[in-house]
């Protein structure tokens, strides 16, 4: 298992295959393993990186004070250990945006980006109503006692999701550290990044399920597609918010055809 030490925090990270470096940023009360489809299928043509977040798998615990750009200059370290950049970012939701930062941060390690089902935080991307709602349920989950914690995020799916990403997914989430949702849920809340889209040099794609409850198509995917100069979107139809889980040939596919016009 390749881990790179950033300032004391030990951040792990998959790494499989040969070729252009694809580097794979998962959602929150998740990590490297919601990518299992994309590294067992992508390694032939990528050298397919997915880490483990600060706070998430077999990373370090989130200090207390962690900030976005935190995440982002740890993500840098990642790209900077494998030797492998500029790289192909790809950020799934929370994944997105830490994306986004690293692109604000450290443009130079970015060759193109690959927005799925994201955020420019959540302020620069939800109703307030919205942003108070989600706010509200994930302090009610973290208000239990450590041995009821068991976190859980409506609308990951469209439809009925496959067995095995079910059970990945429970085991993800009895993994998920009270601390690391207390951090995400306070810089999502806080966070507007809809000044840097306009500033994005590099080619991006917009990744979307049609049927996105938790972050949909419509606003939030076409005012990626509106500010962001080089981007392109593609909706996968019948698809959700984990949609590299619920259709992973589809996103698969698309992936690489982005990645393959852009080496």
């Amino acid at each position: 298992m390749p881990a790179v030490r950033v300032d004391g925090i030990e951040v792990a990270y998959d790494r499989v295959g040969r070729g252009p470096p694809l580097v794979l940023a998962h959602a929150a009360t998740t990590d490297a393993r919601v990518f299992r489809p994309q590294l067992a299928d992508l390694a032939d043509e990528f050298t397919v990186i997915a880490w483990d977040e600060p706070g998430a798998g077999r990373s370090s615990d989130v200090p207390p004070s962690f900030v976005l750009a935190d995440y982002a200059r740890c993500l840098a370290a990642v790209i900077e250990d494998t030797g492998l950049g500029p790289a192909h970012v790809l950020g799934l939701s929370w994944g997105g945006t830490v994306v986004l930062e690293l692109y604000r941060n450290h443009p130079e390690l970015v060759r193109t980006l690959l927005l799925v089902d994201t955020y420019a935080g959540w302020k620069g991307s939800l109703p307030p109503a919205e942003v108070r709602q989600r706010v509200a349920g994930a302090e009610r989950m973290l208000a239990v006692p450590a041995e009821e914690f068991a976190p859980t995020m409506p609308g990951l799916f469209a439809a009925e999701p496959p067995a095995d990403a079910v059970r990945l997914l429970s085991v993800m989430s009895a993994d998920t550290r009270a601390r690391t949702i207390r951090t995400e849920l306070t810089i999502m809340a806080g966070t507007d990044q809809r000044d840097l889209l306009p500033a994005i040099e590099v080619p991006a794609l917009l990744l979307w399920g049609e049927l996105d409850a938790r972050s949909p198509v419509e606003p939030v995917a076409h005012r990626f597609l509106a500010a962001i100069p080089q981007a392109t979107l593609v909706v996968l139809p019948g698809v959700g918010h984990l949609s590299n889980m619920e259709a992973p040939d589809a996103f698969n596919r698309t992936v690489r055809e982005f990645c393959r016009a852009h080496s």
